[in-house]
């Protein structure tokens, strides 16, 4: 009873720092009973080249391992062409398409078609851009993931799920391309 005034407090003073700082709000994942839909935001201090490089190019140096099915980051790659896979190697000869690409206008956009993780196993179908825009030093990156179909249970419990993996990723990916790391602590 008496944590949720506190609680509302610090998540008010966290969303003022926030708005001061600059840093764009993300809003929570909107969802229905057919879907839901992830965006986040960031600016990173790099030019959009690299942080293109990065996203397709370097994808097993910034993915967090722990959401991978190989728990192995270097078993991932990106095919940057229509119809190319963002795929994960696995043993025996296995594999799994997390993503196909439907569209790519380097270094600017990469459109993929799919469903992640534990959606696949769902009658699910999604839609993930990541977008790329600004200068020589700064770079702009939004992603957004739009899932509809259907899932047992409904997309309440997960969409937040799949909210948090991905800011994770997107925060992996701005401190990979702004120091060669992916995360502050390695």
């Amino acid at each position: 009873m008496f944590g949720a005034p506190i609680t509302r407090r610090c998540s008010s003073g966290t969303l003022a720092l926030v708005m001061l700082s600059g840093m764009p709000v993300q809003p929570a994942p909107q969802v229905t009973p057919n879907g839901f839909l992830v965006k986040f935001e960031v600016s990173v201090n790099a030019p959009a080249v690299k942080v293109y490089d990065a996203l397709v190019g370097q994808v097993g140096s910034w993915w967090n391992p722990e959401h991978t099915y190989s728990h192995d980051a270097k078993n991932l790659s990106i095919d940057a062409r229509p119809g190319g896979c963002f795929c994960e190697k696995l043993p025996n000869s296995g594999g799994i398409e997390h993503l196909r690409v439907v569209y790519v206008a380097p270094p600017q956009v990469v459109r993929f078609s799919g469903a992640l993780g534990p959606l696949q196993g769902s009658g699910v179908a999604g839609s993930m851009t990541w977008k790329l825009t600004g200068g020589p030093d700064s770079t702009r990156f939004e992603l957004s993931y739009s899932v509809g179909g259907f899932i047992q249970g409904g997309f309440e419990k997960i969409a937040p799920a799949v909210e948090a993996m991905l800011r994770e990723q997107v925060d992996r990916l701005k401190q990979f391309a702004e120091t060669g790391k992916p995360t502050a602590t390695q």
